[in-house]
């Protein structure tokens, strides 16, 4: 089934304490994104806010300009990919290919641009 590989790295990651699941309150600012965006956005949106959040991970156009209103720091997947070559060189290439193969719109430009920022760039 699609999804399943990630499944045991992340029932690891709970199991540490490395993520932490938690439930949201359907609240008024709860209710507000999500007449804009889907529930999971809206819920990362509004939790981020009511805990004060140094990061927020988001990747979709919408829950991105939400979070600027709010004055929320965010990077996406791309960031953290971006991140993770530099400490620990991943093939990042590799790893945006990948993205690509199962249909993250990355732009020429963005995977371009990233790639020259870590250094793999032509």
């Amino acid at each position: 089934m699609a999804g399943d590989d990630g499944i045991d790295s992340l029932q690891s990651a709970r199991d540490d304490g490395t993520i932490q699941i938690v439930t949201l309150d359907k609240t008024p600012l709860f209710a507000e994104f999500e007449r804009n965006l889907d529930t999971g956005e809206a819920a990362t949106l509004a939790y981020a806010i009511k805990k004060g959040a140094d990061l927020v991970l988001l990747d979709e156009r919408d829950a991105r300009q939400a979070a600027r209103r709010h004055n929320l720091s965010m990077t996406g997947v791309i960031g953290i990919l971006l991140r993770a070559s530099k400490e620990d060189n991943i093939d990042l290439r590799r790893e945006l290919d990948q993205l690509r193969e199962m249909g993250f719109w990355i732009s020429d430009d963005l995977y371009e641009r990233v790639l020259k920022e870590a250094g793999q760039g032509q």
